[in-house]
């Protein structure tokens, strides 16, 4: 059964390799890149239709191959902002915004509050799609967003967010601790059992 992760995110797919021991292979290996319409209201909903869409397509292009697809939606939330950006957090700053677009955008609605420091969590989806059925399951992080980015490791709001129990953000902590703590990291170790009993079945 191969595993195939259902994301173009180069960031998203590093941290995917680096916390999975199994070999997993991002779709546009297979089928190409194109781009995927997230319309659901929730990150779950978002993850499953990643996971569906690429699913059927390698269904399609190879019928008697086995696939087991991983895709996870994930956001920051900040109470400050109403819950904002949450679902939104990749095209925070627009359609078509980059990490660092999004990143000052969420600085500057943070200044715009008068505050230099706020609550935040992150929330990460995994949706699991196979033969066998469809699993989500969720992981959260807890922390504070600063307005002035830190680091140079990770992605999108990395280097604004400080996670509880920590002095420095996710963009200046090594990599193993960040897939330890991570909202991925802890809904992956949720996924590890589901995708291993449907690699058993």
């Amino acid at each position: 059964m191969k595993l195939v992760l259902a994301t173009g995110n180069k960031g998203k797919l590093r941290e995917f390799k680096q916390m999975c021991k199994d070999e997993v292979v991002p779709f546009s290996d297979i089928l190409g890149a194109f781009e995927i319409v997230e319309d659901g209201d929730t990150f779950a909903a978002n993850a499953l239709i990643k996971a569906r869409t690429i699913y059927e397509k390698l269904g399609e292009k190879n019928p008697s191959m086995d696939y087991l697809v991983i895709a996870d939606d994930s956001g920051i939330s900040l109470p400050l902002l109403g819950g904002a950006p949450s679902i939104y957090s990749a095209r925070y700053a627009g359609e078509g915004a980059t990490d660092k677009d999004n990143l000052y955008k969420l600085v500057e609605s943070i200044k715009d509050k008068g505050v230099t420091m706020t609550p935040a969590y992150y929330t990460a989806a995994i949706a699991i799609v196979s033969k066998y059925g469809e699993y989500v399951v969720h992981g959260w992080m807890h922390g504070d967003v600063i307005d002035e980015p830190r680091g140079e490791k990770g992605f999108g709001y990395d280097p604004m967010f400080i996670p509880s129990g920590y002095d420095l953000t996710l963009a200046e902590l090594e990599d193993e601790v960040k897939s330890k703590i991570s909202h991925r990291g802890q809904a992956l170790e949720l996924a590890k059992p589901i995708i291993k009993m449907l690699q058993n079945k």
